[in-house]
């Protein structure tokens, strides 16, 4: 019986592996005035042009734990158009992935006037991404396993595309994406890796309250992997308060997934859903924005007690003079 449940257990934690190197993994980033991230049709959508500069660091005590770095820039071209693109890089123990991604979107404003909101966005994301998968460290002195060289690091490229819609009416967005559209093979992993990368994204939330005094912002983010049917769910709350010299705001995102694993716990069989918590805190100051999330898992089976930090920088760029008439911080 234990050894079935340590089976079931490794096999779950494989499906999740399997797909934690598809691309930008989604985090609670998005959250940092950064949806384009995650929604290509978000590229030119704000009123300005947007940089963000992301660094995520994972379980500080322990050796070759995940962390993650991004570069993104996003604006408008044109009246109705929209372009930017994304670097990044992920890094877990010896697995590795970096790349490029070149978004285009082209938004429909249906508004009367200029200070009206009321726009619907398609953006499609075509992206270029290196897998790596360091062996040489892999075998110790006597072991031998034909499947590992064990002295190369395998490397493997391969292209996928994202594309998405968004509409954002007034003090209301909603955000739809499928992630790695296009099947696709990568020779890195042999048969163990399938080559349906797809994920599905959805979104929405409401910003209501007065301007000035505190404005109020649930949302929710679903998210649906296509080959294992694994399913998550952010439940997302901030809070925002405008300043003399900009804006302070922070926020409380809480993520539970669908899918469950077991294990054994004393003489009985128990089972885990992944879930972690995410406090988020940030500043515009002008045109410069930063932010702080920390993440912390909670469960009775974790890692280590650490939590997942991160820094959020960013610089707003070419800003329109006239304001949407409306509570929309992803948009003014």
């Amino acid at each position: 019986m234990y050894n079935k449940i340590r089976f079931l257990a490794i096999i779950f934690l494989m499906s999740h592996y399997s797909f934690s190197q598809e691309g930008i993994p989604v985090y609670s980033d998005y959250l940092s005035d950064n949806y384009y991230l995650i929604h290509p049709s978000m590229a030119g959508a704000a009123n300005c042009a947007k940089i963000r500069l992301t660094g995520r660091k994972q379980w500080f005590d322990q050796k070759d734990a995940p962390e993650l770095q991004t570069l993104s820039f996003n604006g408008k071209v044109g009246e109705k158009a929209g372009a930017g693109f994304i670097l990044f890089n992920d890094k877990n123990g010896y697995h590795s992935q970096k790349g490029i991604k070149l978004t285009y979107a082209y938004h429909l404003m249906f508004s009367r006037d200029e200070i009206d909101l009321n726009q619907l966005s398609f953006g499609i994301s075509g992206g270029l991404i290196q897998s790596q998968l360091d062996e040489t460290a892999f075998l110790q002195s006597g072991d031998f396993d034909p499947i590992i060289d064990g002295t190369v690091v395998q490397k493997d490229s391969y292209f996928n595309v994202d594309f998405g819609i968004s509409y954002n009416f007034l003090d209301f967005y909603a955000h739809a994406t499928v992630k790695n559209a296009i099947e696709t093979r990568r020779n890195i992993y042999t048969e163990y890796e399938s080559d349906n990368l797809r994920k599905f994204l959805f979104s929405a939330g409401y910003v209501f309250g007065n301007s000035d005094q505190i404005l109020w912002e649930p949302s929710v983010l679903f998210q649906l992997v296509d080959q294992t049917k694994e399913k998550s769910i952010d439940l997302n709350l901030k809070a925002y308060k405008n300043l003399d010299f900009g804006r302070v705001w922070g926020g409380l995102s809480y993520r539970r997934s669908f899918d469950g694993a077991e294990y054994l716990d004393g003489n009985t069989i128990s089972k885990q859903k992944l879930q972690y918590i995410t406090p988020i805190v940030g500043v515009n100051f002008d045109q410069f924005m930063v932010a702080y999330t920390y993440s912390q898992l909670s469960g009775a089976v974790k890692f280590d007690n650490g939590g997942y930090h991160q820094i959020t920088l960013g610089i707003d760029l070419f800003c329109k003079p006239v304001k949407y008439d409306c509570n929309c911080p992803a948009i003014n």
